[in-house]
């Protein structure tokens, strides 16, 4: 084997890997945005996880890609282990979906109309398609069809390179000698985990034993360990995903490792056993594309259902391996935002809600935390509010950090909107909860200073104030429910209390010049009420958001310009009611 077969070898790989993950971006598309989401949300149950697991490793073409995708759910809090453990198995079974495809690469033609059934054909037709569909297409699906024929073709081509490198070695007495030290079953495992490793793809292993079965030099007794260490060898690219994981992150990513290193042993153990005394006549039959792909699927399927019955064993092991520490646990929500679901924008934006949701809630029992002190001071309270502010810092950082991130990845039409409507929202959130302490601020000067209010002003506020909690409960409602019925509600509450700032502070400037209030009280007073308004302002801000994302366009001048012009009946409506229900 020259040097020219080993590039064409290496080539062939490179291409197949290409080909592979095209196909699989593809199918995951076609199959929708929602699949990650699905696998996390309908994966209750170990056998739920298995056949989950086994549906998505197949659309997606890639047991490492789920399985860092579920050490990302465990490692941010969202799954338990046990949980995991059985989505693990079903990416075991999955991934052997792709030997299958790779079986089409033995089709062949002898001439005539049946010289179209050959691989060559089929793949060029499948490539023809799939460029007119990706260059022509104005249809994002008919385009992601275009990207999986295009992967299929790729996929192929990889494969039939890798098989016309090897062909020469059929003749090849040293490298049929070579191979025969593979059914030792030790040195078989060992150089089949020591390839996946460096592959980091077992379907890429099982490729290229795939193209050697087409020299006919590939029997039983050689494949068999083959696929086994293939399978351990699948778990070090989950491995290296886990660093920098928390105790439950590494302890899913060695869950892989376990579950094939036992598969092996135990079959391996109770195979050999056998063959020493029953002498399989089988183990020197000679291996096809398709019977690999067949041993390849039943040892994976069998190691799974051997395993299956003992998930709390292995979940008890695994956790008796790796001691959880003191630190880890309680997971704040903002440890959801996984690095390893960027990859998966879908999965990212919404754990980017879910951390969004958590923070507007943590913004808004603070205001009413701080709202609480103008009634009664507490210092403790007070510090509590400075140090949940921060905390709503943290999470404003690092939540548009992580946005940004997600930006960068290519995105649908929907998650762009998505993306859009959490960006232009955070900071409103944020700035609520910087009000808040402004309130709790006002409340501690109040009571330092023992400012006391007349009773109508503590009436007037208290009115301002109830509209205030009632327009941030309401959009919040609205953000996390996307209910644009509810969303057109909160600009009417919003102008209503602008319309009673201006009008308490008229009162109170009037009791000020007639002595029923002093001047003193009259500053704190002002900035109780211009925090109320700037409160009202961002609940505004974030349904003038909501509103207009959802029309594809966003210009909240011009959407408030119109609005104010032009209001409607609805807005009137809601108006009147409003003004029934706060009565100053």
């Amino acid at each position: 084997m020259g040097i020219s077969n080993i590039i064409s070898l290496l080539s062939g790989v490179a291409l197949f890997l290409f080909g592979m993950q095209l196909m699989g971006e593809g199918l995951k598309k076609v199959a929708g945005s929602k699949l990650e989401i699905i696998l996390y949300k309908l994966s209750s149950t170990p056998l739920k996880g298995v056949l989950f697991g086994t549906a998505v490793t197949a659309v997606i073409q890639s047991s490492s890609a789920t399985s860092v995708m579920v050490v990302g759910f465990v490692n941010s809090g969202m799954m338990k282990v046990k949980q995991a453990i059985g989505i693990i198995m079903g990416a075991i079974i999955g991934t052997s979906v792709t030997g299958w495809i790779l079986c089409l690469s033995n089709i062949s033609g002898t001439g005539g109309w049946v010289e179209l059934l050959s691989t060559s054909t089929i793949t060029g037709i499948v490539a023809l398609i799939g460029i007119v569909l990706k260059m022509s297409s104005k249809k994002q699906a008919q385009q992601y069809i275009g990207d999986i024929m295009m992967g299929f073709a790729v996929l192929m081509l990889g494969m039939q390179t890798m098989s016309g490198s090897v062909s020469v070695l059929k003749e090849s007495e040293p490298f049929i000698n070579f191979l025969t030290k593979f059914s030792n079953p030790i040195i078989g495992i060992l150089f089949g985990m020591i390839l996946t490793s460096v592959l980091q793809s077992a379907s890429a292993s099982v490729g290229i034993l795939q193209a050697l079965s087409m020299t006919g030099a590939i029997n039983f007794a050689i494949a068999f360990p083959l696929i086994m260490g293939i399978a351990v060898g699948a778990a070090v690219p989950v491995l290296i995903s886990a660093i920098g994981a928390n105790t439950n992150g590494k302890r899913t990513a060695f869950v892989y490792l376990f579950i094939d290193l036992f598969g092996a042993i135990i079959w391996s153990f109770i195979f050999y056993i056998l063959n020493a005394f029953l002498h399989f006549s089988f183990m020197d039959s000679t291996m096809t594309t398709v019977s690999i792909a067949l041993l390849n699927t039943i040892f994976r399927l069998a190691s799974v259902v051997v395993l299956f019955p003992f998930i709390n064993l292995l979940e008890k092991l695994i956790c008796l391996l790796f001691k959880e520490t003191i630190e880890e646990d309680e997971i704040d929500e903002i440890d959801q935002l996984e690095e390893r679901f960027i990859i998966h924008p879908t999965l990212a934006i919404e754990q980017s809600k879910s951390v969004l949701y958590a923070m507007a809630h943590k913004a808004n029992k603070n205001l009413k935390r701080a709202i609480s002190l103008l009634d009664e001071y507490n210092e403790d309270k007070f510090l509590k509010v400075l140090k949940v502010e921060d905390v709503v810092d943290r999470y404003e950082d690092r939540l548009g950090t992580y946005l940004v991130k997600i930006t960068q990845r290519e995105l649908t039409h929907d998650q762009n909107k998505e993306i859009s409507k959490l960006l232009h929202t955070i900071n409103d959130f944020e700035r609520i909860a910087d009000h808040a302490v402004n309130i709790a601020e006002a409340a501690k000067e109040i009571y330092e200073k023992s400012v006391d209010f007349s009773e109508v002003a503590r009436h007037e506020l208290d009115v301002i104030k109830t509209a205030v909690m009632d327009i941030v409960d309401s959009v919040i409602a609205v953000f996390e429910s996307d209910n644009m019925e509810d969303a057109y509600r909160i600009e009417p509450l919003e102008e209503l209390i602008d319309t009673f700032r201006e009008e308490i502070k008229m009162n109170h400037i009037q009791r000020i010049q007639t002595g029923e209030c002093s001047l003193n009280q009259g500053f704190v007073f002002n900035d109780l009420l211009t925090d109320y308004e700037r409160i009202a302002d961002h609940c505004s801000n974030i349904a003038v958001a909501i509103i207009e994302l959802e029309s594809d366009s966003f210009d909240t001048h011009e959407y408030l310009n119109n609005l104010m012009s032009n209001k409607n009946r609805k807005f009137q409506e809601y108006f009147e009611e409003y003004k029934e229900k706060y009565i100053l």
